[in-house]
């Protein structure tokens, strides 16, 4: 697996981040790692509507956004049917298009626990094969990231891209650069999660394993949890690419998906278990704790921008938070979450597509799931 350590590395890497810092709410990246079990999912089908994704060998009349709404579907269904507790929502369940910022932004408005994207993968020839695991990161001379300009590109089917993306250009290098700033915070528990699919594909639905892989990609930059994107294999192989047409396959990869969400629940479940009992017994400490501010995030931007600018519309309330070298625009100022949510689909509605609940305390970012928690 080239650029990415042994898979036993891998093990023992998480192993001991998991241990040490991610699970037992210690400081990573700068913001606390959630640590809570796992009640929402989720589940993106790529693609959709005019963009079709890739189109294979021509053999068959499904292309990629077809066939990764289909496995997105079942594998969906039967995480809701045999993990207790555990609610799945979709991105997409038909035929349509969305923008590529609109998949992240729904998956912190419903303040999901995790966040899979199901593509297929495509090249140039028809020998590569097998399925492979993406989290957020720069590999340096991976694939010549091929994968990331491949889905990236899809914002180029969007209007207004320059302007939504910032600049942003899937063709050009160097604009990669900022990308890879973001989802620090849910790297070890992203790459645990990958490597649970690969595991999975590999053993239940007997594909070759191309290994976990970190590449700058837009759409698990943006999530605010656990994030990985999947191939499930390649349609411009002949045999792979009737394998995943297959009722048969596609129930396969479905059942890849929903074991390795199982596994890693269980993962955090036992976690979260061993942390409560080892803190069961410390003393409780009490400190004035200042009040919690949801306010809903509009835009973030390498450049510093008036509050009067057209972008805004007229919005009042704005408030700017400096984090490293971007400027984050928010609105409102609510004291309760499902205040500010309203106030998010308000916000999309009148043209704000990537609009999505933050919480502040002391004038800092905080976790929202923890926000949430505190304010109940």
């Amino acid at each position: 697996m080239k650029g990415f350590p042994h898979k036993n590395t891998i093990n023992l890497l998480l192993l001991g981040c998991l241990l040490s810092s991610a699970w037992d709410i210690r400081v990573f990246g700068g913001e606390k790692v959630r640590a809570e079990s796992i009640e929402k999912v989720i589940i993106d089908a790529g693609h959709g509507g005019h963009d079709p994704g890739n189109l294979g060998t021509g053999k068959y009349r499904n292309s990629e956004k077809h066939i990764a709404l289909e496995v997105a579907l079942r594998a969906g269904q039967l995480i809701q049917k045999e993990l207790r507790g555990v609610e799945v929502v979709y991105t997409r369940k038909s035929d349509r298009f969305l923008e590529l910022r609109e998949r992240t932004a729904l998956a912190n408005e419903e303040d999901a626990d995790l966040f899979i994207s199901v593509h297929c993968d495509a090249f140039t020839n028809g020998t590569p094969q097998g399925s492979s695991s993406y989290v957020m990161g720069k590999n340096h001379g991976d694939e010549n990231m091929r994968v990331a300009q491949a889905e990236n590109s899809v914002i180029f089917l969007e209007e207004n891209y320059e302007e939504n993306y910032e600049g942003f250009d899937p063709s050009r290098p160097e604009t990669y650069i900022a990308l890879t700033l973001y989802q620090n915070h849910f790297q070890y528990q992203s790459i645990s999660l990958a490597q649970k699919m690969q595991n999975q594909f590999t053993q239940h639905a007997e594909r070759r394993d191309r290994g976990v892989k970190q590449q700058p990609l837009y759409v698990t930059s943006r999530a605010a949890m656990p994030a990985v994107l999947i191939e499930l294999g390649f349609l411009t192989n002949s045999k792979e690419e009737q394998f995943l047409n297959s009722d048969q396959g596609q129930q396969k990869m479905a059942e890849s998906i929903f074991r390795a969400v199982r596994d890693y629940k269980r993962e955090i479940d036992r976690l979260q278990s061993a942390n409560k009992e080892s803190t069961a017994s410390k003393p409780l400490e009490t400190e004035e704790i200042s009040p919690i501010v949801f306010r809903v995030q509009v835009k973030t931007s390498s450049r510093e921008m008036d509050v009067d600018h057209p972008f805004f519309k007229g919005e009042e309330e704005i408030m700017v938070h400096r984090s490293g070298a971007y400027f984050k625009y928010s609105i409102g100022a609510y004291a309760n979450y499902d205040l500010a949510r309203k106030e998010a689909l308000r916000l999309r509605k009148s043209g704000f597509k990537g609009a999505f609940v933050v919480a502040y305390q002391n004038g800092e970012r905080m976790d929202i799931a923890q926000a949430r928690s505190s304010n109940r």
